[in-house]
């Protein structure tokens, strides 16, 4: 398996703007600029991105483990805060916090025991040696 994506981009860092396009089409010619990432303007950026990508990858991880022991998972909520460290110049760490609905049959001690799990081996925590990645659990029982 492959994905792509194209990023475009005009002009200098501070003045110019570029646009991201991914394979599927789901994002097509969406801007970035030096405002997106670093103040408030309207675009995504690389940040934003990974941290959605970490977000969907984990929550499949643990529902794919879940889902592999019989458990039917109910609902899955996650958020990832990517935080970019100007001064040392990169991804400082990353925060993940999940928000589960009860799955009959599983307590929170093995719920919270297949989260970490799933955050050790979805393949972007994988890819992101090397950065602290932090997780809190919240399992409604």
């Amino acid at each position: 398996m492959k994905r792509t994506a194209k990023a475009l981009w005009q002009g200098d860092l501070k003045s110019g703007h570029g646009h991201l396009t991914t394979q599927s089409g789901v994002l097509n010619e969406t801007p970035y600029s030096f405002n997106t990432r670093f103040a408030d303007g309207i675009g995504s950026n690389p940040e934003e991105l990974l941290a959605a990508a970490h977000a969907g990858c984990f929550t499949m991880a643990i529902v794919y483990a879940l889902s592999q022991q019989g458990h039917v998972p109910g609902e899955m909520h996650t958020t990832a805060a990517v935080t970019l460290d100007m001064i040392q110049g990169g991804i400082s760490h990353i925060d993940l916090e999940l928000n589960a609905t009860a799955i009959q049959g599983l307590s929170s001690e093995e719920f919270e025991k297949q989260a970490f799990s799933a955050k050790e081996n979805c393949v972007i925590s994988k890819a992101l040696a090397g950065i602290t990645i932090g997780l809190t659990v919240n399992y409604q029982i």
